[in-house]
């Protein structure tokens, strides 16, 4: 059987302001430049632009009967991946995380909802049967048990959460025990941690990962295998929206993983991946065919080797 990738978690919709000058203060009223509703990011974010590197794919989701259910339903039925949907009772909630973001010359600002309840047994076999027979499995929140029987089976976990204060750091560790990666951003490493800085953070990740990774926005990735490396951005794509720029790079993270890559080459795959996607509005407007990545990966590798000659 040819070799996959899999995941499963709820569907984003992102309700996009932008060229906003700044962000309203408590009680005041901006209007934006424009107005776009987009599909967001996500594991379904990630798992598309997999498969739009050529990488088969098993995915799963929860899509209702609710107008937002039915824009993503649209929007996947153009797009080049499966998706078996999840969901079984119509109880009138809305399965879907809906974000508003308020992008500015700065950054861009997320208020967020979602309904999303605790999946049931029959939903959580359903996520191991999708995901069951993977080489590499997108883990997310709520799965433990399911994640667990999957490692048991030999499956690569790569680990990406959103950080939320009200959840236990216990519940964090449980999921870190049984990643091989945590894709995890600044904030989340120091969060975690504990630590004031990056470097020290990387080095507490140990207890937990063999090679922590962590995200530097523009500044590229730092990497701890063995010593402390950073590996660098693409410098020739400019940042319109940070959108989905995580997601876009896990989906180069993966891709190289999943070609048997040294780690440092997957990273490289996951800045080039994650740098095509902030050159466009939208968490999955701009991305990268497979040859364009092989055409990146071969100009900035040597690039990279370069600079480590002179370090």
């Amino acid at each position: 059987m040819t070799p996959f990738v899999a995941g499963v978690g709820s569907a984003n919709i992102d309700l996009m302001f932008s060229g906003l000058p700044r962000l309203p203060n408590e009680g005041e009223e901006l209007y934006a430049d424009e107005f776009s509703i987009h599909l967001g990011g996500g594991v379904l974010g990630t798992l598309l632009n997999v498969s739009r590197l050529g990488i088969p794919v098993r995915a799963g989701t929860y899509l209702g009967d609710d107008i937002f259910s039915r824009f993503v339903l649209k929007k996947l039925e153009a797009l080049p991946i499966t998706i078996r949907n999840l969901y079984k009772t119509d109880c009138g909630a809305i399965p879907i995380n809906i974000s508003v973001a308020a992008i500015t010359p700065q950054d861009r600002t997320f208020l967020s909802y979602t309904d999303k309840k605790a999946p049931t047994d029959n939903e959580l076999q359903a996520v191991f049967e999708i995901c069951r027979g993977a080489r590499i499995v997108d883990m997310q929140m709520g799965y433990i048990e399911v994640c667990r029987k999957l490692k048991e089976e030999g499956a690569m976990l790569i680990f990406d959460m959103a950080w939320e204060d009200t959840v236990p750091r216990s519940v964090y560790e449980s999921y870190l025990e049984l990643a091989d990666y945590w894709t995890a951003n600044r904030q989340e490493a120091l969060k975690f941690t504990g630590c004031k800085d990056v470097s020290s953070a990387a080095r507490v990740l140990r207890n937990w990962l063999k090679t922590p990774l962590i995200k530097l926005d523009a500044a590229g990735c730092l990497i701890y295998n063995g010593g402390e490396r950073i590996i660098p951005p693409i410098g020739e794509f400019t940042r319109i929206d940070s959108t989905g720029a995580g997601d876009a790079f896990r989906a180069g993270l993966i891709y190289g993983l999943y070609h048997q890559m040294p780690i440092e080459d997957a990273v490289l795959m996951g800045n080039i991946t994650g740098g095509k996607c902030v050159t466009a509005k939208g968490a999955l407007s701009a991305f990268v065919s497979e040859s364009e990545l092989r055409y990146f990966f071969e100009k900035y590798r040597g690039i990279v080797t370069d600079e480590e000659h002179r370090a």
